[in-house]
């Protein structure tokens, strides 16, 4: 993408929510939420992801900034190509991601959520079987 001067927008930057660190197993047993479905949201799978929220999680206590924060932080520092975009209901949340431009992300940190997210393997596929079939399609 570089080289053809592409540039690129993560979809979902912060994992519907997760990333935050606010993601619970009571968050995601509503029915009605729209992640209860999603087997990323399934509590094996929170449980066996959470190892990258607790990352984030420690940077952010650090710095006196949160998860979500610190997660579009480290987007932005990969390169100047790469440009988040969440998305967000509520004006505090957008504030709060805002926030993540501000955020002087230390290269330690930065070499530390990579290495994090290198040796995890994520859990749960992002969509239904039923979803994903719509995938793709050529």
């Amino acid at each position: 993408l570089q080289s053809l001067g592409i540039g690129f927008v993560p979809y979902s930057p912060l994992g519907k929510g997760f990333l935050t660190g606010k993601i619970t197993r009571d968050t995601v047993s509503d029915p009605t939420d729209i992640r209860s479905g999603l087997p990323r949201f399934a509590p094996d799978a929170l449980a066996a992801n959470q190892a990258m929220v607790d990352i984030l999680v420690r940077v952010a206590g650090n710095l006196g900034a949160t998860p979500a924060q610190v997660a579009l932080a480290w987007l932005l520092a990969q390169s100047p190509w790469i440009v988040p975009i969440p998305g967000t209901r509520k004006l505090g949340r957008l504030q709060e991601n805002l926030g993540a431009d501000a955020l002087d992300l230390p290269q330690a940190d930065i070499d530390a959520i990579s290495a994090a997210a290198a040796g995890i393997r994520i859990v749960g596929g992002r969509y239904t079987a039923e979803a994903a079939r719509h995938l793709e399609r050529h």
